[in-house]
């Protein structure tokens, strides 16, 4: 293991077509541990939306009024700021994966990792749903940023014909994450299953640490100079980071209401039982590894850019006809968006890394991930604020505010023909 460890080390300073021959192999155990990271974080940061439903008849009220505190027991309003918080307290992603740029990015992996893990089984002992949103919004930006690092050392580690490959691979351990914690919400029941949800994460926060110390370091020199203040970014790249950013904006504000309504629609509102959206989500592992091929193929034949285009609007229209009204349509909705998101995630990913050199990179995708994050906190507000302004009940409650919130956001697609096609860069 040392052996392959420092050769693949080396291998990070070799050319760029020794590189390629090197790291053109099969999944080994790099690839393994950093599947694994992406999967505890995926699973650490949809806990909380998983659990949702549970988390505010427990702490709630149920009301007599038509809205949506009379079905889930917590106002669209209350749920849409908790929401925010978690997705706002992301935000300090940005000096972690900052630091990665000069501490090294194995090392900030290991610690948000398992910092995260152990602040997401804390939410295990929650008295009331603000100190649940606390711990929640302690583990968001250690596992955000744990998310990007570990796109990032993917990348870095991998040859150009092998990246989309493997960025699929990290995007299908978060999917799965994801997945997992639905899927052992809908099987433990019972008035506390949220909190036997959480304390899962207590286990792979022991072993975390010591399976990642398996990757090696990308070889690359890191100037000082060049990091006079943290998060800082040069004034050359500063434009196709805006660019990024604002492409990511739009994703969170249709992700973040799209993901974090789901369950409360979906059990709440639908009456659809825990196990049966369980089930629902064990399929769309089939869907989003059917969006992850897709991607593959569409980033070789059309580019990163209007894989990314398809992605989203695929995203948007199909999370707008989720809420439309009706279980079949939150089913489909579902499972289409699910393979939506698997053709936008590695696409995003290779445009968002691979268009800036490695003494920025983490710090880039810092960035991109706090746009991402005030993206979907502006749309938690806008989807629960029109929620409640509306006033409607029944199955169509949430047809309004979706249509509202998703569909205006499409023209910041057009903004991507100002970024190269970072697939025929060459990685510095």
């Amino acid at each position: 293991m040392a052996r392959l460890s420092s050769w693949l080390t080396k291998a990070c300073s070799l050319p760029e077509r020794a590189h390629e021959a090197l790291t053109h192999r099969p999944l080994n155990r790099i690839t393994v541990a950093l599947f694994l990271a992406a999967l505890l974080a995926g699973f650490g940061q949809f806990g909380a939306v998983a659990s949702l439903n549970d988390v505010a008849r427990h702490f709630g009220h149920l009301s007599s009024h038509g809205s949506l505190q009379s079905v889930v027991g917590l106002s669209g309003s209350m749920i849409g700021v908790g929401l925010a918080t978690l997705r706002l307290a992301s935000l300090a992603a940005l000096p972690l994966a900052s630091l990665a740029d000069r501490w090294g990015r194995t090392k900030v992996l290991r610690r948000t990792m398992t910092v995260g893990l152990l602040a997401t089984a804390a939410a295990s002992t929650s008295p009331s749903y603000w100190f649940f949103v606390l711990c929640f919004a302690l583990a968001r930006p250690l596992l955000s940023a744990a998310s990007a690092l570990v796109q990032v050392i993917t990348v870095e580690l991998s040859a150009t014909s092998q990246r989309i490959h493997r960025l699929a691979i990290m995007a299908a351990g978060a999917g799965l994450g994801a997945g997992l914690s639905a899927v052992l919400h809908g099987i433990i029941r019972g008035p506390d299953s949220f909190r036997w949800l959480f304390a899962v994460a207590f286990a792979p926060a022991l072993f975390i640490s010591p399976l990642l110390g398996s990757i090696p370091e990308p070889a690359h020199e890191r100037s000082p100079a060049s990091f006079a203040r943290l998060a800082s970014v040069p004034g050359e790249i500063r434009g196709h980071l805006a660019v990024v950013a604002t492409v990511a904006f739009a994703v969170g504000m249709i992700t973040g209401p799209a993901n974090g309504f789901a369950f409360v629609y979906g059990e709440g509102i639908l009456q659809i039982s825990p196990r049966v959206v369980a089930s629902v989500v064990a399929l769309s592992a089939l869907t989003g590894l059917g969006g992850l091929l897709i991607s593959r193929s569409l980033a070789k034949t059309l580019g990163r850019r209007w894989t990314v285009v398809i992605g989203v609007l695929g995203s948007g229209l199909t999370s707008a006809y989720a809420y439309s009204g009706g279980r079949f349509s939150f089913v489909a909705g579902y499972l289409v968006g699910v393979g939506a998101a698997g053709v936008l995630a590695p696409a995003a990913t290779a445009i968002s890394t691979e268009i800036f050199s490695h003494s920025h990179r983490a710090t880039a995708a810092g960035w991109v991930v706090v746009a991402g994050v005030l993206g979907a906190t502006a749309g938690l507000g806008l989807f629960g604020w029109v929620g409640d302004a509306v006033h409607s009940s029944g199955v169509s409650v949430l047809r309004i505010p979706a249509l509202v919130t998703f569909l205006p956001l499409m023209p910041t697609l057009l903004l991507l023909r100002r970024l190269p096609e970072s697939s025929e860069m060459v990685l510095v």
